[in-house]
């Protein structure tokens, strides 16, 4: 099998997968509401299409009267050509209104099923893994959603109301021709559509393969894009503008290449379209005119075959477009769906229990954890935080310290060995509950683009102004919040850049103590801070660890010195452990770290 054939199986393979996926939304069991709509849209659609077939029955009277031809018919009970006319008129309109009643009654169902899959989504890729969001870019991510779930209203929409409806009305006109006229004309017309749809199809497949290059072109000039933009200050400080613009350029001349192949190739199909229709068109004009002049037909009848011939051409037509726009949301659904099916690295057992945090004591029972299984980060490490005490971890870059907290707040499940809190392993319980008892304050405060009041209150979901403010307060940030034009609305603006680092950590300090968990976790909370800032910054972490279980993962040694127990990690091994004292007695590893980092202070 060729990669044409490859791709065209996997494309109907995709398809066939994504319609499965979105039926469900046209005949929801717990939404009874939407069956009803979804029935009477089907029952306006139905009588549009009666009266669509039946109107070109009015215009064939009116001219036969106004021609002088043909013989009333007992339905026209001798109505006058004006008369007619109007019938014509009015029945045009009746199509319409049922046609509108009908797109208006679904619009409904397919903003539910929008509303509905988006949420889907959104909800999977927070519970996707950290390894997922690491890896995958988050602009390409951001457009595949946009895409996907834009396709499932058009989808639904001209699922149930263009193929459906078209082959409704081919059927009705093509028994109006065969019964009224000649099985010839029937004959014609079938070919016709036949060959255009053939075409209009395997041209189309065509074009899909250009437009879905078109499409990964799009989306890595907007990746380019995004990821340029969050890293402006780096971008400035290198002076890389010129580099940026280059290498967005660069992407954009790709997507331009498909733009225009995708451009060719529509004017081609449009063209191939009109000649095949075009044809079809004459033939049975030609057929009818011939028809009037030996006396066989009215001249009626030779409008109203041109009448059905434009009705058929209209929606063929039509076909073409919805055919391509519904080939190209498969694409985009079926990019979306690839998202959802991603599975979920870390899951709660389906009898997950909830964490109950009597003292918070917390036990790494001889863990093993590597991010790819060739390259272990954590070699047996055997740990226990009692509960209420503080425990700190040092070690070189790349020993492991980090991922120690990944694995606790459960990103990650160990590859073997155990971690338990309280006695309960963290894989038995339900991640939100286990999520809601530990607090983190990470390296870097990342904020939302909103005001200091949201940030603070998102420690805790409907926690009250007064207990925002008392957090603040506890975390020695209210003062400067007050200080501010508009106090707690000020907005922090794109990931809180309009703060210091020592504002946005202290935020961070006043949200995790909003939150109140039993456990803390520090992660290198200070160390992207100045000195004199993490001296400040101190005693507000060591108020917030009171009565609570401490786990502080360090750079500065200086800031852990009173912690109860101090473990020094490296390679992914612990090679000592004890107090701050104990270990420069020992004067071993630990020592040697906290000699290197005097010195370095000294210099500085």
């Amino acid at each position: 099998m060729n990669i044409t054939e490859d791709f065209d199986t996997e494309a109907r393979r995709s398809g066939w997968r994504t319609i499965r996926k979105v039926a469900p939304y046209l005949w929801p069991d717990d939404q009874p509401w939407v069956k009803r709509r979804v029935v009477l849209a089907l029952v306006a659609l139905f009588v549009a299409k009666v009266v669509s077939v039946s109107t070109p029955f009015f215009y064939k009277a009116a001219v036969d009267k106004l021609a002088g031809e043909g013989v009333d018919a007992a339905w026209m009970l001798g109505a006058g050509a004006v008369g007619l006319t109007v019938a014509y008129g009015v029945a045009r309109l009746m199509n319409v209104g049922f046609q509108q009643a009908r797109d208006a009654i679904f619009a409904a169902v397919g903003q539910r099923a929008l509303r509905g899959l988006a949420l889907e989504t959104f909800n999977h890729i927070h519970a996707l893994s950290l390894r997922y969001h690491i890896t995958r870019k988050t602009g390409g991510l951001s457009r595949i959603i946009e895409r996907g779930v834009k396709g499932v209203d058009f989808l639904l929409r001209f699922l149930l109301f263009s193929v459906g409806p078209l082959v409704l009305e081919l059927f009705m006109i093509g028994i109006v021709l065969a019964v009224l006229f000649d099985i010839t004309y029937l004959g014609v017309v079938a070919v016709t559509i036949a060959l255009y749809i053939w075409f209009t199809f395997k041209v189309t497949e065509w074009r899909v393969r250009i437009r879905k290059e078109m499409n990964d072109q799009d989306t890595d000039a907007n990746q380019k894009a995004i990821d340029s933009l969050l890293n402006f200050e780096t971008v400035k400080y290198f002076g890389a503008e010129k580099r940026e613009a280059s290498r967005y350029d660069s992407a954009m001349e790709g997507y331009e290449a498909a733009a225009l192949k995708t451009s060719y190739s529509l004017a081609f199909l449009n063209f191939g379209q009109s000649v095949l229709i075009t044809t079809g068109l004459v033939l049975v004009m030609v057929m009818a005119a011939i028809g009037v002049s030996q006396g066989q037909l009215t001249v009626g009848d030779f409008v109203m075959v041109n009448a059905y011939m434009i009705q058929i051409t209209m929606p063929l037509n039509f076909l073409g477009t919805v055919y391509r726009e519904i080939r190209q949301s498969l694409i985009d659904m079926g990019e979306m769906f690839d998202l959802l099916e991603q599975p979920r690295e870390v899951s709660d057992k389906p009898d997950a229990d909830v964490l109950k945090v009597q003292g918070g004591q917390v036990e790494f029972d001889n863990i093993f954890f590597g991010y790819d299984e060739a390259r272990p980060i954590l070699k047996g490490i055997s740990l226990t935080v009692d509960a209420g005490q503080r425990v700190a971890i040092v070690g070189p870059s790349g020993s492991g310290k980090s991922t120690i907290g990944r694995l606790m707040f459960r990103f990650y499940d160990v590859n073997d060995g155990a971690l338990r809190i309280d006695g309960q392993d963290v894989r038995d319980v339900t991640q939100d509950s286990l999520h809601d008892s530990i607090g983190v304050v990470p390296q870097d405060t990342v904020l939302f683009n909103d005001t200091i009041r949201y940030n603070i209150a998102y420690g805790r979901d409907g926690a009250t102004f007064a207990e925002i403010e008392a957090a603040a307060k506890a975390a020695s940030i209210h003062d400067f919040i007050q200080s501010l034009p508009d106090g707690y609305e000020t907005i922090v603006g794109e990931r809180g850049l309009k703060l210091s680092g020592g504002e946005k950590q202290r935020v961070g300090i006043a949200r995790t103590l909003l939150k109140n968990p039993p456990i803390l976790l520090l992660d290198e909370a200070t160390s992207a801070l100045d000195t004199e800032t993490e001296r400040e910054i101190q005693s507000e972490l060591r108020a917030m660890g009171e009565g609570r279980t401490v786990l502080t993962i360090a750079h500065r040694l200086s800031t852990i010195v009173d912690a109860d127990q101090i473990v020094v990690l490296e390679a992914g091994e612990i090679v000592e452990r004890g107090t701050h004292d104990e270990l420069l007695v020992r004067n071993g590893r630990y020592a040697s770290l906290w000699a290197r980092q005097a010195a370095e202070e000294r210099a500085a």
